[in-house]
């Protein structure tokens, strides 16, 4: 058995629209390590797409899992309930951003916690519109797809979407899109377009994932507070990717000392486990009536197990302060990089240990290089690092280490990252 067999089933096996990054088949996995089934050894930046924040089969996740396992795997929270979901329930309340007291929902994939984000802002308002930005990425069910704001892949040839979904510009400084010009369109939406009175919710990511690992300043965030305030909005962070210490807060949002009205959770919740949540203020929680949330397999008592002790790693090893720290070490790596190649990395940027490099042509921001990126992630493997891209022009790289990623991998991924640099331009 190897990659490349493996990857001719693949094609027979799987639809075409399931493709993959890499024709790395991974057999075994360890902190931020990945072995193939030929052998090869690769320093996972990746992290499975933020989702393994605590590293890959950390021992105090795999021992909590077991000992659930040796109970039961499920029986449906919403048939025959069980007190690992209590706990868990209670913790993330405790945990979720601002003093107000919270309630808990749990589903099992990101997309269907942003789905019930607005569900509950609608039975909570009475209203029906949503408003999202360009740029963000919400999920690949019909309404998120309707909520993310970038055509292809995600939405080309996918139509129609749901109505009454409106899209505003996202304040990016580096290709000048200011904090001013977004909260304007937002003034001209609610004159033009849709009365604020008749708006449910407005979703944003803190830091957009998929569009490119840009975080919204600290003044926007706090404005949209202002304004769901003054017109009665339920404000949704969907902190889907960037939650759980990734940011060096346990919620992105923090940073702006924003309280949400409802938060959509997901991937490092549960430390490679399928699981998500939607916490939110009790208030509006408890809008939707008794049956109208939930789902067979959310809540499963494995998850809620894998989640308590992701809790406890993220407390216990501060990975919150260690995502801080190597945020702040890569960043100076790359901006070594990017002072040799100044003409081909536009840009680097990070929060905490959510970090990018922005990839164009003679250093010019609105002439994105996406062929080099794509050549970089391939090259990257060949080397035995995982990266991924992302952005609407597919010209970023991003950078998500697990947090528990020792100093020597990581200063080696950044070796292994200047030589494929140094290979390709």
């Amino acid at each position: 058995m190897n990659n490349k067999s493996l990857q001719a089933r693949k094609d027979n096996a799987f639809a075409r629209g399931q493709g993959t990054i890499t024709s790395a088949f991974i057999e075994k996995a360890l902190n931020a390590e990945l072995w193939d089934v030929e052998g090869k050894r690769y320093i996972d930046l990746g992290s499975g797409i933020a989702v393994v924040n605590t590293g890959h089969n950390h021992p105090r996740v795999q021992a909590a899992v077991q000992a659930q396992l040796a109970q039961f795997s499920h029986t449906c929270l919403t048939v025959t309930p069980y007190s690992c979901a209590v706990e868990l329930a209670e913790k993330l309340n405790l945990i979720a951003p601002g003093d107000t007291p919270k309630k808990t929902i749990f589903v099992t994939t990101g997309a269907e916690a942003v789905e019930n984000c607005v569900k509950i802002a609608r039975s909570h308002t009475g209203r029906t519109g949503v408003v999202a930005f360009n740029g963000s990425f919400h999920g690949r069910t019909n309404l998120t797809m309707g909520l993310t704001g970038r055509v292809a892949p995600y939405k080309a040839g996918f139509g129609p979407f749901p109505g009454e979904i409106y899209h505003v510009p996202y304040p990016i400084a580096y290709h000048g899109v200011s904090v001013e010009e977004c909260l304007k369109a937002l003034s001209t939406l609610f004159t033009v377009a849709v009365e604020p009175e008749r708006v449910a919710a407005i979703i944003i990511e803190p830091v957009q994932g998929e569009g490119g690992f840009y975080p919204a300043p600290v003044e926007f965030m706090q404005a949209l507070r202002a304004l769901c305030d003054l017109h009665g909005i339920v404000l949704i962070c969907d902190e889907v990717q960037a939650g759980f210490a990734r940011t060096g807060k346990m919620f992105s949002c923090e940073h702006a000392g924003v309280e949400p009205d409802l938060v959509a959770m997901a991937k490092g919740i549960a430390g490679g486990y399928p699981f998500a949540a939607v916490v939110g203020k009790a208030e509006i929680m408890d809008a939707p009536h008794p049956g109208g949330l939930g789902g067979t397999y959310g809540g499963w008592p494995v998850g809620c197990a894998a989640a308590l002790a992701v809790l406890d790693v993220i407390r216990e090893e501060q990975l919150c302060e260690r995502a801080i720290e190597l945020g702040d070490f890569i960043i100076s790596r790359l901006e070594v990089m990017k002072s040799k190649f100044p003409d081909k990395i536009g840009d680097v940027r990070h929060l905490g240990a959510m970090i990018a490099l922005e990839l164009v042509h003679q250093g010019d921001a609105e002439n994105p290089d996406p062929e080099l990126t794509e050549a970089v992630v391939a090259e990257a493997a060949r080397n035995g690092l995982i990266l991924l891209s992302c952005g609407t022009r597919g010209n970023v790289i991003r950078i998500l280490p697990p947090l528990t990623i020792s100093d020597e991998l990581i200063a080696e991924s950044m070796d292994l990252l200047e030589k494929t640099l140094d290979v390709l331009i």
